[in-house]
């Protein structure tokens, strides 16, 4: 059970990486700028994730279920801290983001691929 949800959860954030290259692509019709702020907001979205799934789908002791919640919520405040960090070292660094390019593009990542789940994850 552990392994397959596992794959799952790795078929999931591949697909935001995907999703973030694709709406990225599709941006960069709007100018390059506009592509990068996409791309600063699908990665805070798939980074978050990926430290989500890792933290909650490493190593544990079955003998311990009770612990799996718990490393659930702490994987859920890493992510959100990382996401915290990848918006505000974009803001500090980049004087011309656009809030709209960044958070829409976050927003969609976090969004899209979970609900095509069940496709991704057959």
């Amino acid at each position: 059970m552990h392994n397959l949800d596992a794959r799952r959860a790795g078929r999931l954030v591949l697909a935001q990486v995907l999703t973030s290259v694709v709406i990225a692509l599709l941006a960069s019709l709007f100018g390059l700028q506009i592509a990068r702020d996409v791309l600063i907001g699908g990665f805070a979205a798939w980074l978050g994730n990926a430290m989500l799934a890792l933290w909650v789908f490493g190593p544990y002791r079955a003998k311990e279920p009770g612990r799996i919640v718990a490393r659930f919520y702490g994987g859920e405040v890493i992510k959100i801290a990382i996401v915290v960090l990848v918006f505000a070292i974009a803001m500090k660094v980049l004087q011309d983001i656009n809030p709209v390019a960044v958070f829409g593009a976050f927003l969609v990542v976090q969004v899209l691929p979970p609900l095509l789940a069940n496709r991704i994850a057959s």
